[in-house]
This record gives structure tokens, sequence and C-alpha cells, in this order.
């Protein structure tokens, strides 16, 4: 259960919730491109990157002097439906509540 909310938790932020969009897309993204497409810096995008990463969604290789994330493939099939769940809402998707 700790895991659960944990993720939950770290996917709360808007900036990890698109950074995590992106990912779901597929492939791989370095900050260089994150940053790029969220509008942040470097640091602030590194930031939200590691608690991605610790929170278990993704995973990232060391590529020169960036860092390339994309999916954690062997996300546990709760992790999965809560990432996959998300995603699945957008800024441009959400439902109008009356």
């Amino acid at each position: 259960m700790r895991d659960v909310i944990t993720v939950i938790s770290a996917l709360a932020e808007p900036t990890r919730l698109e950074a995590i969009r992106i990912l779901f897309g597929g492939g791989e993204h370095c900050v260089c491109e994150l940053m790029s497409k969220l509008n942040a810096t470097q640091s602030r995008m590194s930031r939200h990157m590691g608690i991605l990463k610790s929170s278990g969604p993704v995973v990232g290789r060391r590529d020169a002097q960036w860092v390339r994330y994309r999916l954690n493939p062997y996300l546990p099939p709760e992790i999965n439906a809560i990432v996959a769940a998300v995603t699945a809402v957008g800024p441009d998707r959400e439902r109008k509540v009356a």
C-alpha cells in the first residue's frame, strides 16, 4: 500500500504529471527535452524526475551529461494501472463536472 501512496503523491504535482504523460507516450526522453516541453529549468526538472524515479514509475540511464528517462518496464500491475489512469486524463481530456 505504501508504494501506491508514494506514486500517487509523486503524480499529484502538475509538472511531474505532465512529465509522466510525455514518458507514457513511449521511448526515452532526456531532461533537456522535458525542460523544453514543460518550460522548466534543468535543476527543477532533474528534481522532479528524481522524485518520479525514487517513487518507482520512472527509470533513468546516464547518457554523457544527461540522464534519459522512460517508464519503468517492471512496474507492478497496480502501479501500472495508476500511471495509465492518470495519463488518460489530461487538460484536453478532463471531464466537465456539472
